[in-house]
């Protein structure tokens, strides 16, 4: 089975930069999609960011221009970069598949950004 493990989150300041990093493992990582989903108390997970496999993205209006999303197939691992954080950028991020059906999801990894 696919298990995805988040990582990088972390406490910053409004500005501040962070590189989230998904661990993938279980299939072939090589021919998937990805994506990075955000969600926060009492919100539904926002697909903020996708990665075709050939890879080709997508960026939420939220998080166009301030964000990129790249993928290591060496590494498994799939990352989204964060530049110019703002508090509502605060959120736990998971990676998935882009389009449903989604695999099971990680733990997360809390992003949290100071006024």
């Amino acid at each position: 089975q696919v298990q995805l493990v988040e990582s990088g989150g972390g406490l910053v300041q409004a500005g501040g930069s962070l590189r989230l990093s998904c661990a993938f493992s279980g299939s072939i990582f090589s021919i998937h999609g990805m994506g990075w989903y955000r969600q926060t108390p009492g919100k539904q997970r926002e697909l903020v960011a996708g990665i075709t496999s050939g890879g080709s993205t997508n960026y939420a209006d939220s998080v166009k221009g301030r964000s990129t999303i790249s993928r290591d197939n060496a590494k498994n691992t799939v990352y989204l970069q964060l530049n110019s954080l703002k508090p509502e950028d605060t959120a736990v991020y998971y990676c998935n598949t882009p389009t449903p059906p989604f695999y099971f999801w990680g733990q997360g990894t809390q992003v949290t950004v100071s006024s």
